[in-house]
């Protein structure tokens, strides 16, 4: 009885490091800031969400539709973000003209994060944080690396890739 008492306290034991381990694991990537969120796909502009009439979180669509081969990024807690894409296009189909089917018209994108925080008065607020532009290539190519203000607290973060300065309209967003 003794010996069987013995080894279910070990067991729970190494099961609480385990967990500990775990949530430690999941809360870091390793020395430096947390992870807020990291990501290995983004959805492209399309459907209702191409133009003004359905933005998110007061963002509006691009007036075309996109279409993207891949992307991955992640922002850090002390508001660093990286974003890769790759193809990031104009859509191969109609309405796009098909001159600029398969091309990214744009010299430079940008990122913005946009967080659900906590406004004046207690209330809830979105805020939104653009990066500055960053090189793209006419095949949709970028890879935006820098740091932002991130609100405290940034809750939900989702992940956009904008036009450049002045066009105010995004090509992609972090999901599937």
């Amino acid at each position: 009885m003794r010996k069987l008492s013995w080894l279910l306290a070990a067991v729970g034991a190494a099961g609480l490091v385990s967990a500990a381990a775990v949530q430690g694991a999941a809360a870091s990537d390793g020395p430096g800031p947390a992870t807020v969120l990291k990501f290995s796909t983004m959805a492209p502009v399309t459907g209702p969400y191409v133009g003004p009439a359905n933005p998110i979180r007061g963002v509006p669509g691009g007036g075309l539709p996109w279409e993207i081969t891949s992307a991955s990024g992640s922002l850090k807690h002390d508001g660093h973000l990286l974003v890769q894409v790759r193809g990031l296009v104009l859509a191969r189909q109609a309405p796009v003209p098909a001159a600029l089917q398969g091309t990214n018209p744009f010299a430079s994108f940008r990122a913005l994060v946009s967080c659900q925080s906590i406004g004046a008065g207690n209330t809830a607020a979105v805020t939104n944080v653009s990066t500055g532009d960053f090189p793209a290539d006419s095949a949709g190519n970028s890879m935006i690396d820098t740091s932002v203000s991130l609100p405290s607290p940034c809750v939900a973060p989702i992940v956009f890739v904008t036009g450049p300065t002045g066009t105010g309209v995004w090509f992609s967003v972090t999901g599937s």
